[in-house]
């Protein structure tokens, strides 16, 4: 795999689209890519026992639904917390939503609503994985998302990072009250630029970068002279 430098969040975008508009891989490949690959780290780092995913809105959460049915073709008992109804989701997110919705892989709504007393627990899982907010977000953490970080937080098995955890800010590594606290972040194409900054490495612990079936041609354009 080639070694690239750490991305920003308009490199991120830029490669997405790029591999998109120019090379013609559809959107859904990648997230069908990104979510197995992650899914493979997954089932060798976490011990036998069921695992709790984390989904929310836009790709990051798409890229859980695909883990979510790759972890259970692999034996592994999976359940689906969703912090945004199937219905709310759009694109690649909603095609695999309803993909796992179809395979019947245990789910559950939180209500906007809810209480966090009233937030599905997660103390019968050996590891809980973070897919909610991806590269793009910024700012402070609200509502389900807040909530749902802080009992992530308070969960005493292995905490697996999507990308970036949830709460960091892609390009500074500042983070937010809460943000998720990852023993494992699994990220995709490169690191990202925050990760070696404002005391990021207490919250992404340790790093897998995988890739996501971007082109040789992109990837060297990302970083022309390997030699630098």
């Amino acid at each position: 795999m080639i070694k690239l430098p750490a991305l920003t969040r308009a490199q991120v975008r830029s490669v997405d689209q790029t591999a998109i508009n120019e090379y013609g891989i559809p959107g859904i490949v990648l997230m069908e890519n990104a979510g197995s690959r992650a899914a493979e780290i997954i089932h060798q780092v976490v011990p036998e026992g069921p695992i709790d995913i984390l989904c929310g809105v836009g790709n990051n959460g798409g890229d859980g639904y695909v883990i979510a049915r790759h972890l259970q073709l692999m034996g592994r008992k999976v359940r689906i917390l969703c912090a945004v109804a199937v219905d709310k989701l759009r694109g690649d997110a909603h095609i695999n939503a309803m993909i796992a919705v179809r395979s019947e892989i245990p789910m559950k709504i939180v209500d906007p609503e809810a209480s966090p007393a009233n937030i599905p627990a997660l103390d019968h899982s050996v590891a809980v994985v973070d897919a909610l907010l991806g590269t793009g977000a910024r700012g402070l953490l609200r509502g389900r998302y807040r909530d749902l970080v802080n009992m992530a937080n308070m969960h005493s098995g292995i905490r697996i990072a999507i990308d970036i955890p949830t709460g960091m800010d892609c390009d500074t590594g500042e983070v937010s009250e809460p943000t998720f606290v990852a023993d494992h972040t699994i990220t995709f194409v490169a690191e990202k630029a925050g990760f070696k900054k404002n005391n990021a490495d207490d919250y992404v612990g340790v790093v897998h970068v995988v890739g996501i079936g971007v082109p040789e041609k992109l990837l060297n354009a990302l970083h022309p002279d390997p030699e630098s």
